[in-house]
């Protein structure tokens, strides 16, 4: 094979390789807006559970408010089932460059994405909604009347579970980092000090501006990054056993 057929075929393999992963994308899209779907019909009932927690009356200021509350609720819904899906697709799409022992491996990465997601959804809505909202209504208790719009409030709700739910997966995303030599426990604990000030940083977003609201906040979020950098240091030594065995394997040869 000539140096420019080689061309023509690394070409060709990059082509086929992206429009295997366009249709994998596509696909996500699909079952996202079929979840959204699901989670628009069931509006009511999402609605309901989540109104029935509020001690407060909810109210409406023009006929948009209530659409926009479906809408939120069709999208968290449609995240929660498209994010497993879509790791799926994406275990398929490097299936083929893996031993059956990696890919039996990682596969059980798709199933963490999801709990570990549903675990950040419902930490931000039982744990920190409630810190966050019962420190707000203490503030105006007896000084203002209160009056919450629906649109403002499932926007409050969004805001506080969706961050916590992607911030659940970084040590799974640790892992994967680590299993492929993009990441190091050794190089995450050397960026401690600013992980630790980005994430404060964070915990002073999704919090007010309560000095310890905001550390109870960041708090679960350095957790996390303590965690992840020791899933880290487990998949590295796994791994510098690995080529450790490869290496022991060709010097034998």
């Amino acid at each position: 094979m000539t140096h420019e057929e080689e061309i023509d075929q690394e070409e060709m393999d990059w082509t086929s390789h992206l429009g295997e992963l366009r249709r994998r994308f596509f696909w996500s899209f699909i079952v996202f807006a079929l979840s959204f779907g699901v989670g628009f019909y069931f509006r009511e009932e999402v609605y309901n559970y989540v109104a029935n927690d509020v001690p407060f009356q909810l109210t409406v200021l023009s006929p948009f408010d209530i659409i926009w509350v479906y809408v939120i609720i069709g999208t968290i819904v449609g995240f929660l089932i498209t994010i497993p899906f879509l790791a799926l697709q994406l275990w398929l799409f490097i299936k083929p460059g893996l031993t059956k022992h990696e890919a039996r491996v990682s596969l059980l990465y798709v199933p963490a994405i999801f709990i570990l997601f549903a675990l950040g959804l419902g930490f931000g809505y039982f744990i920190i909604k409630d810190l966050v909202l019962n420190f707000l209504l203490g503030l105006s208790d007896g000084v203002v009347n209160e009056m919450f719009t629906v649109n403002k409030y499932f926007r409050f709700i969004m805001q506080i579970t969706v961050p916590f739910a992607f911030f659940f997966e970084v040590p799974l995303v640790a892992m994967f980092l680590t299993s492929l030599g993009v990441l190091t426990p050794d190089y995450m604990k050397r960026t401690r000090k600013y992980a630790y000030l980005i994430l404060i940083v964070l915990g002073t977003m999704l919090s007010p501006p309560d000095f310890i609201l905001q550390l109870i906040v960041a708090a679960p979020l350095i957790l996390l990054y303590e965690l992840a950098i020791m899933t880290s240091r487990i998949v590295y030594k796994r791994r510098l056993e690995k080529l450790a065995a490869i290496q022991d394997q060709l010097d034998n040869e």
